[in-house]
């Protein structure tokens, strides 16, 4: 995948296949550490300790309608492709936490991508899931919780083309203020 946003796209509908009610993504980039790091935790079913052991096998999936599970593998692939890593814990019955994480500098790094689009979106699509994205950089922190998204909107669906336009449009002011580029 080209970009960081379309990586998370994929890791948190694993959470919503998972079955969580609440997804966390954080974000923490800084240039004065060289570190651009990720953090996506639910509440879904969680994993085995067997099935854990296995996961960045491509040929380990939980899915039925193909054999193989890109997601994981390919985020692993790119984390140690620029000077990262990946770490993964899971509780059968409480749910995942997956870290990982790149020099923020590094050439083969990707770059975020429409990340507030991606947020939007998962929002959107599942409006039944408690999202909290977090994004923290040298310069500040923002923070999207679809709680309070909903609670200002007081029962109209954030599922609506010109509430979409404007949570991005508001997402995005607030990350160029910390200092983020896409």
């Amino acid at each position: 995948m080209k970009e960081l946003s379309l990586h998370v796209l994929d890791l948190m509908e694993n959470s919503v296949s998972a079955g969580a009610s609440k997804i966390e993504l954080t974000i923490c980039e800084s240039l004065s550490a060289n570190r651009y790091a990720f953090t996506i935790t639910d509440d879904g079913k969680g994993m085995s300790a067997d099935f854990l052991a296995r996961v960045t096998d491509p040929y380990t999936t939980t899915r039925t309608t193909r054999k193989v599970g890109l997601g994981l593998p390919l985020i692993k692939m790119n984390t140690e492709n620029a000077g990262g890593g990946m770490d993964i814990k899971s509780t059968l019955g409480k749910g995942t936490e997956l870290n990982f994480w790149f020099e923020h500098n590094h050439w083969d790094r990707p770059p975020l991508g429409d990340i507030a689009g991606t947020v939007v979106m998962l929002a959107a699509q599942h409006e039944d899931i408690h999202f909290v994205y977090k994004h923290v950089t040298d310069s500040g922190q923002y923070t999207f919780d679809t709680a309070e998204v909903s609670e200002a909107l007081d029962g109209m669906s954030i599922n609506e083309y010109s509430i979409i336009k404007y949570l991005c449009e508001m997402i995005n002011e607030n990350l160029s203020a910390i200092g983020v580029t896409q």
